[in-house]
């Protein structure tokens, strides 16, 4: 071997362990900032919904000290500067001189808190993806030797974060791949790995549970023709939902006075959170709620009315909370919408066409299937719904489902909330 190829074998093999090791940091510096905001929220959101729920004012005003929160800590804490979330991720990954800086990372934990907090209703996952991708960012930047290889970094940094909210390390780098990266490297596959890795190690050392402990014991191949339906009726909600924050985005857009933004978005919010308090924040705790019910869920005509309402107005508050200031995405709001819209479907099918469809696994397939089609990531959606249930018997349906859903999305609007562009319309 003559002395170039012994430099240049050590070279590499000194870039190999610098990867390791920064890979190593990104992913435990991830994990932890997802666990902490995770908590922190469930922790707040609690008390803070508690409250609203022994007296309604607390429904009135919270909306408001949120979103005027957010706009004082982004007027004079972050000085105004930009943030479009999740596209500048992309932004980002796209771009050889453009990166996160690094105030992303305080602004996105704080902000998509007290938005969750306050009763915004929307999620923590894209407050999370933001800030830990630009971990992964800021990692990249130290030295010249990481330049090349900010994609991986900051999809670690992604991958990470969403183990660590969800519990499945296949999501996480799955949600980095379908998502944010879309192409894959050698380097890619092992700086996730060990992001990905250190954080499930962390969740286990902590024993953190899974989000919903569902007890699934099977599924039926006659209930098959019902789950098609399903896809293709949650298909059609996630093309709802991303019209709403699409066209609310661009309407508020129109005002020219933030104050304005706020007082209209909280009137909005706050009302709807009277008539259901169950839009408040993320929504977890409602979809607990009916899981961990003492009663047998059965179909009456008030229960549907109930979640048909909810299923009309998720899409809108989530779209008025984005619009008016507050920090999140459409992931949490997926996820719910699919809950409910399982729920629905299920028991109109029990009670009008005596299917003896298992409403729990409706619920699960529900959720995978709205958020496959919202952010147009099939797999994703499979493994992080199941690694939320903790429970691989519905694997097989979820597939099913989520494909089902993603193509009928697609059929009625080509793009996503995070694929849109202004160009996009046609």
């Amino acid at each position: 071997m003559t002395n170039t190829a012994k430099i240049k074998k050590n070279h590499q093999f000194i870039v190999l362990k610098k990867l390791i090791i920064v890979s190593v940091l990104i992913g435990f510096l991830s994990s932890f900032l997802g666990i902490v905001l995770k908590r922190m929220t469930e922790y707040y959101e609690e008390i803070f919904f508690e409250r609203a729920n022994s007296n309604f004012i607390f429904y009135l005003i919270f909306p408001f000290i949120g979103l005027s929160l957010i706009y004082v800590l982004r007027h004079y804490l972050f000085k105004k500067k930009e943030n479009k979330g999740i596209k500048e991720v992309f932004e980002s990954t796209e771009s050889k001189s453009k990166n996160l800086p690094n105030y992303k990372i305080p602004s996105h934990f704080i902000n998509g808190l007290i938005t969750v907090i306050f009763g915004g209703s929307t999620g923590i996952e894209i407050s999370t993806v933001v800030a830990s991708a630009t971990i992964g960012s800021v990692a990249q930047q130290k030295k010249n030797v990481f330049r090349q290889y900010k994609t991986e970094l900051i999809c670690a940094g992604v991958a990470a974060g969403v183990t660590a909210l969800f519990g499945s390390p296949i999501a996480g780098m799955l949600f980095a791949y379908e998502v944010v990266s879309k192409k894959t490297s050698r380097y890619y596959l092992l700086t996730n790995s060990i992001a990905v890795g250190i954080a499930y190690a962390l969740l286990t050392l902590i024993n953190e549970p899974p989000l919903f402990n569902i007890v699934i014991t099977t599924w039926h191949l006659k209930a098959i023709p019902y789950f098609i339906l399903l896809g293709i009726v949650a298909g059609m909600n996630a093309a709802y939902l991303t019209k709403c924050v699409l066209f609310i985005k661009g309407q508020f857009l129109r005002i020219n006075r933030y104050s304005y933004k706020i007082i209209l978005g909280s009137i909005i919010l706050s009302s709807s959170l009277l008539l259901f308090p169950q839009l408040y924040g993320e929504g977890y705790h409602a979809i607990k709620s009916i899981i961990y019910g003492a009663d047998p869920i059965l179909f009456t005509v008030s229960a549907a009315m109930s979640f048909a309402f909810i299923l009309i107005l998720k899409p809108i508050v989530t779209s008025i909370t984005l619009a008016s200031g507050g920090d999140g995405g459409v992931f949490a709001p997926s996820l719910f919408i699919g809950a409910f819209l399982g729920l629905l479907t299920a028991t109109t099918l029990n009670h009008y066409f005596d299917a003896n469809v298992i409403v729990l696994n409706f619920l699960v397939l529900g959720m995978a299937a709205v958020l496959s089609a919202s952010i147009d990531a099939p797999l994703t959606a499979l493994f992080l719904v199941l690694g939320l249930t903790n429970n691989y018997i519905l694997f097989f349906p979820v597939l099913i489902v989520c494909f089902i859903s993603k193509y009928t999305a697609q059929m009625i609007i080509p793009y996503t909330v995070y694929s849109f562009t202004p160009n996009t319309i046609k």
